[in-house]
């Protein structure tokens, strides 16, 4: 359920993100840079500060980019969120999710390629994973509009064979080694812009996206310790604040010249809070397994 709803979800994330819309206000491109490029710099010198190494700190850094499009989408579906500040707080939060797992890629292929007795050996596999990912989320997304316009979505058969697409893309993804968070999120983006109409998704994906949400909160609750608490809340939690402040400092900056309201802003900030442990977890694995 974990692994299949993720997929959905960060699907689901990629096709709110439109692409005509942030040409047509490139303000808004550029508030989604500033926010997650002064939130990674400024979350490595809090870690920085407290005497964390450069190796593990610049991984953290980037993982605080993202945002949690489950948490996102969930919050927005229970409250019937509807309107400017929601379309902009789920394209904000599916660009950080894309710029945290293309940074964490960089990073990993930085640190082979900076190797001289590794980077000739590491140059191709890098190339095909990230490569790779592209053009595998562009055939997932290919295959969603597929059975988007044969079936009708509403039915219990299309439902399972949209899951069936979601599982398969993961299941290559797994076994090629490709990002298992990129081909998803890349594939909800392809299938978005590829038609002017919405893209809305079935009824039972919302349900999914329910229990995918409990799952997460139960499975993050477990991993703590008051052992580990002790250890790393303080760093945590300066972590937390060194994020929010970023984001919310980026966010009014270029309010104005978005369109935003100062009130607005600060709505689209507070939303902005909750970290992406889905991310998280395959950026850092990534980087340890490199």
């Amino acid at each position: 359920l974990g692994r299949r709803g993720i997929n959905e979800v960060l699907a689901e994330a990629g096709t709110r993100l439109k692409l005509r819309w942030l040409a047509n206000n490139p303000w808004l491109l550029a508030m989604s840079l500033a926010e997650s490029l002064f939130t990674a710099l400024l979350c490595f010198a809090v870690l920085r500060s407290f005497g964390v190494e450069a190796t593990v700190a610049w991984p953290l850094a980037l993982v605080a980019m993202a945002v949690s499009p489950a948490v996102l989408q969930r919050v927005a579906g229970e409250l019937h969120a509807a309107g400017q500040v929601t379309e902009r707080m789920l394209a904000l939060g599916a660009l950080s999710t894309l710029y945290a797992v293309l940074a964490l890629k960089l990073l990993s292929a930085g640190w082979l390629l900076s190797d001289p007795h590794t980077w000739l050996q590491a140059l191709s596999p890098v190339l095909f994973s990230f490569f790779g990912s592209i053009l595998l989320g562009a055939a997932m997304g290919e295959a969603l509009a597929l059975i988007a316009r044969r079936l009708d979505l509403r039915e219990d058969n299309a439902m399972v064979l949209l899951l069936a697409a979601v599982l398969l893309a993961l299941v290559v993804a797994k076994t090629l080694q490709l990002s298992t968070v990129l081909v998803p999120l890349l594939a909800g983006l392809w299938l978005g812009n590829r038609s002017e109409r919405p893209w809305v998704w079935p009824r039972h994906f919302g349900s999914a996206g329910a229990a995918l949400v409990l799952v997460m909160f139960v499975g993050v609750g477990s991993a703590w310790s008051m052992e580990a608490l002790a250890a790393g809340g303080g760093v945590a939690l300066a972590l937390v604040l060194a994020r929010a402040i970023a984001k919310a400092g980026a966010i009014h900056a270029l309010a104005k010249p978005s369109g935003m309201a100062w009130r607005q802003a600060g709505c689209l900030a507070m939303a902005l809070t909750p970290m992406s442990a889905t991310t998280g977890h395959a950026g850092v694995r990534n980087i340890v397994q490199r």
